[in-house]
């Protein structure tokens, strides 16, 4: 209750801006406003706070991954912690259960790869994504993308074969 309170006159005198419920941003402030944080920020303040992991996923994975220029309002990321949606005025982030496997890859990057192509669809990768991920991944550990590659679903390692380790 006392909290609440507290809570609520710093909300007041605007030292604190509620972005959700049980969500507060302190907010760093310029000669043109408030400076707020981006919802990638958020959504990773969010999973520090839970002690889970987050991976980008979707239409979030391919702009993040530069595979898309459109910025989605509604930014989706796989956890380990609790599902849930979190709205921020018009935009929201939602947080959906990950299959271990998710958790499994060594790098980060390496598993928006893998949900990148998964939001694309098998039969509309084109070459020209293949070539934006191999470019990517060669900015990645050698040894980690090899360990990723081999538990990758068989249809994505068949698509990243040929750029990542060519025709043998």
């Amino acid at each position: 209750m006392l909290v609440t309170r507290v809570l609520s006159r710093l909300k007041e005198e605007q030292f604190l801006i509620r972005l959700s419920q049980g969500i507060y941003l302190y907010p760093s402030r310029n000669r043109f406003g408030i400076c707020k944080p981006s919802i990638d920020q958020i959504a990773n303040a969010i999973a520090e706070k839970d002690h889970a992991r987050i991976i980008p996923s979707g239409l979030t994975a391919l702009n993040e991954l530069g595979l898309s220029t459109q910025v989605p309002m509604n930014a989706v990321y796989i956890t380990n912690g609790t599902p849930r949606t979190i709205k921020l005025g018009n935009r929201s982030i939602t947080f959906k259960k990950g299959t271990p496997r998710y958790f499994a890859y060594q790098s980060r990057v390496f598993t928006m790869v893998v949900t990148a192509l998964k939001e694309i669809g098998d039969d509309k990768v084109s070459d020209e994504v293949l070539l934006k991920i191999k470019t990517i991944l060669d900015t990645e550990e050698k040894e980690k993308v090899n360990h990723d590659y081999k538990i990758a679903p068989q249809w994505i390692r068949k698509k990243l074969k040929t750029v990542l380790y060519g025709n043998n």
